[in-house]
């Protein structure tokens, strides 16, 4: 493990347009949800998870895929990443164009169930398919494994069931490989363990990505945690928005302008401006008419 502070540079992958917006209570127009991945690129952000391509009926929220893909301006230099968990959604994200698709597996077959009905076996076959195909379209693709660090319907993954579903997906042959917090129950120490057991099984080739969730307060160390542990990437979402639907109690993403003031305190770039962050989460948090839990909208940076 090397010390944070020894990385120069760390990467975000911006999730509010995506998992910030999947668990709210309130749908925004697409041409909010234009103008919200709009303030992400002013902000810097250079990846954007934009939408999941799932069925309406189960997650409301990202009903207008489809039409939010026509509507968003191209810039060059920001891709455009979209979730898939089938061939529908996989043909739907391919016909409007994303730069990226994020296939989710998750780790335990109760939740995996509820999530995409199939059970963990079945889906790391089912995302070896979506990968290759999705290759093939030249579209570069990652496998999240949800549920990495726990779940809330088994409890504790074990680390031997986790090297056992990161071979799997390593086997499917993704451009990236990320561990999700799917309900934020890690601690750096466990952030530190499975990363490591990642690298192990996925070789150095294999580029890592950390998905983290701020449920119990723990998501900004296990940030800390996992660059110190050689994650070049990470999520987060403006605002600290969003959760997920099908785990109960699991709340938002740890907040980007949060990520963005500790790295840049820290001496790590990010290429995000913290003003025009927090001025995006305010306006989220206006849209969505519920108040976000990001610290720097409520503090503001330091010194002021």
């Amino acid at each position: 493990m090397t010390d944070p502070s020894s990385a120069t540079r760390v990467g975000i992958v911006e999730m509010a347009p995506r998992d910030g917006l999947q668990n709210e209570d309130t749908v925004l127009s697409t041409t909010d949800k234009v103008e919200l991945v709009a303030r992400a690129v002013a902000a810097g952000a250079r990846r954007i998870e934009v939408t999941s391509f799932v069925n309406p009926a189960r997650v409301p929220q990202m009903a207008d895929a489809d039409e939010l893909m026509a509507a968003l301006p191209r810039p060059d230099g920001v891709s455009y990443a979209g979730l898939v968990m089938n061939r529908r959604g996989l043909d739907r994200a391919l016909a409007g164009g994303v730069d990226e698709v994020d296939v989710v597996v998750v780790a335990t077959d109760t939740f995996c169930r509820r999530n995409q009905g199939v059970d963990t076996a079945a889906m790391c076959d089912l995302a070896a398919d979506l990968v290759t195909e999705a290759r093939g379209a030249g579209v570069f693709t990652t496998v999240t494994i949800g549920a990495s660090f726990g779940c809330p319907f088994e409890g504790e993954v074990t680390l031997d069931r986790l090297r056992e579903v990161v071979g799997r997906v390593v086997d499917a042959g993704p451009d990236e490989l990320a561990l999700a917090d799917t309900i934020g129950v890690a601690v750096p120490a466990d952030v530190t363990a499975r990363v490591a057991l990642a690298r192990e099984v996925a070789g150095d080739d294999l580029p890592l990505r950390l998905h983290l969730h701020d449920t119990r307060h723990t998501g900004v160390a296990n940030a800390v945690a996992g660059v110190a542990a050689g994650v070049a990437t990470l999520d987060a979402s403006i605002g600290g928005a969003g959760g997920c639907p099908f785990a109960p109690a699991a709340t938002g993403n740890v907040a980007t302008e949060d990520l963005a003031y500790l790295f840049d305190r820290t001496g790590v770039a990010t290429g995000l401006d913290l003003a025009t962050l927090t001025d995006a989460a305010a306006w989220l948090e206006q849209r969505l008419g519920t108040r976000l839990p990001s610290g720097l909208l409520r503090a503001g940076p330091f010194p002021a």
